[in-house]
């Protein structure tokens, strides 16, 4: 199971990459698509910070321009790479504790914490990409198979 989330993490990576080279070629528009971005950023952080017993470093909905946004993809990513880097089976079992941002404490175990971060992660990728295509930007592929295989899956142009 821990390679399956490794390959997961390396995924979220990969399709954020993609995603801000649409968002840059998109400048940024519409607005709405960097707002969800910025969440899949944020979430991502907030759930690192909660498996590192810390504070996260942005809120779970932070405003970002695209300056603002790949510095935070780079981090979040390079927190989860060394997470990743020591964790055995084991640990996946670890329950950790945290407060959502209603003010509710849970528990849940680190291995379905780092499956919540993959799957939320890509339905936000999803509605990004919807936003882009709705706006008449060129959507950015982020299917887990296009990873794995290493090219894109097939896409429709967006409408003119």
């Amino acid at each position: 199971m821990v390679e399956e989330i490794r390959r997961l993490v390396a995924h979220a990576r990969w399709a954020d990459l993609r995603l801000l080279a649409a968002l840059r070629d998109s400048g940024g528009e519409p607005a709405e698509a960097l707002r969800e971005f910025g969440h899949v950023l944020g979430a991502a952080e907030t759930w690192l910070a909660r498996l590192e017993h810390r504070s996260a470093r942005v809120a779970v909905w932070p405003a970002l321009g695209l300056a603002e946004a790949e510095p935070l993809a780079e981090t979040v990513h390079a927190g989860y790479a060394a997470y990743l880097a020591d964790l055995g089976a084991a640990r996946l079992e670890w329950l950790v504790p945290y407060t959502n941002s209603a003010g509710q404490s849970y528990e849940n175990s680190v291995g379905n914490i780092l499956l919540h971060v993959s799957l939320h992660g890509q339905y936000h990728r999803g509605k990004v990409n919807l936003l882009l295509r709705q706006a008449g930007h060129a959507p950015a592929p982020t299917d887990y198979i296009g990873f794995i295989r290493g090219a894109a899956a097939a896409t429709t142009p967006p409408p003119h």
